[in-house]
């Protein structure tokens, strides 16, 4: 493991060193993202914006702020996520507050807004609401909403639509409520398994439902990095033995609310080797009148799409 400390006394250690020195030993331990996770974690303990590490580079570090960097530098070489020990990650050009109680906001997950916002912006996609920027007179459900994410930044794209976000963890809600309210959006937030938290009279009347469950499933729990496995919740991680256990009442279930005739939208994070499963539920549903899987940003297929009948 490397050295979760800066060399010597004599060595005058500037920002640009430093963020060097960091983003070796992250990379020489295999983290993810070591260059950005070693300037997440230097703008935390210098107090600055990420990008004034850039404009002040041969700026002095003071003895306070090395020994502070040098004890959570070495608590990340220890699998901490650099986003628990800072408290905050990013989700779609926004800051969340995140801990033990949620999982991080992954860069993959912004495809379920960048789908949703998209189709909510194309004429002709999205019943008589599509084209309009401001998302009136749309309804969006996130089930298991964890940070609240994928929840707030659509309510920040779309102010005028109503979005609901449910988890069944009362923990979950609370992070996602705190940020909610530093973004000042208006979200519905509710406590249920799932659908369970909806009221009848809503059955029909979503034009998305969206979902990043508990997909991991037991077999490749082993492989999951160990950042992840010892630090995020498993509630939020693992989906039973074949990953499906909450994808399969999800694409069931969903196209109950979804609005119907093409015009209500599914969308659900699975594993990449679940992902075909998920969409031969949708077929097998027969609720769906289009279903399909849809590759990440890395080309793996893992979200799958479905517009209801």
């Amino acid at each position: 493991m490397a050295d979760a400390r800066p060399a010597t006394q004599e060595t005058v250690w500037t920002t640009r060193r430093l963020l060097a020195w960091v983003a070796e030993a992250f990379t020489k331990r295999n983290l993810d993202s070591p260059k950005l996770s070693a300037e997440i974690l230097l703008s935390h303990v210098l107090k600055v914006e990420r990008l004034k590490l850039y404009l002040e580079p041969e700026k002095e570090a003071s003895r306070a702020e090395l020994d502070a960097l040098r004890g959570l530098v070495g608590r990340a070489l220890k699998d901490e996520p650099v986003q628990y020990l800072t408290g905050e990650a990013w989700f779609f050009g926004l800051p969340l507050s995140v801990d033990r109680r949620v999982l991080v906001p992954r860069p993959c997950t912004e495809m379920v807004v960048e789908t949703v916002l998209q189709r909510s912006r194309t004429a002709g996609d999205v019943g008589g609401a599509a084209g309009r920027a401001d998302g009136a007179g749309l309804r969006i459900l996130d089930l298991c909403t964890g940070s609240g994410c994928v929840a707030i930044a659509l309510a920040r794209h779309l102010r005028a639509a109503a979005v609901v976000a449910t988890d069944v963890s009362g923990d979950a809600l609370a992070v996602a409520r705190a940020n909610a309210e530093r973004h000042k959006v208006s979200i519905d937030f509710r406590s249920g398994d799932l659908f369970e938290a909806l009221a009848a009279e809503e059955r029909g009347a979503f034009d998305f439902v969206l979902a990043n469950p508990p997909y991991i499933p037991d077999h490749e729990w082993a492989d999951v990095s160990a950042n992840v496995r010892e630090h995020e919740p498993e509630l939020a991680l693992r989906g039973g033995a074949d990953g499906m256990r909450l994808v399969t009442p999800i694409v069931q279930q969903a196209a109950d609310w979804l609005k119907p005739g093409g015009a209500g939208v599914l969308m659900v994070e699975t594993a990449a080797s679940t992902s075909a499963e998920a969409l031969k539920v949708a077929e097998d549903s027969d609720r769906y009148a289009e279903g399909r899987t849809v590759k990440d940003l890395e080309g793996h297929e893992r979200f799958l799409l479905a517009v209801a009948r």
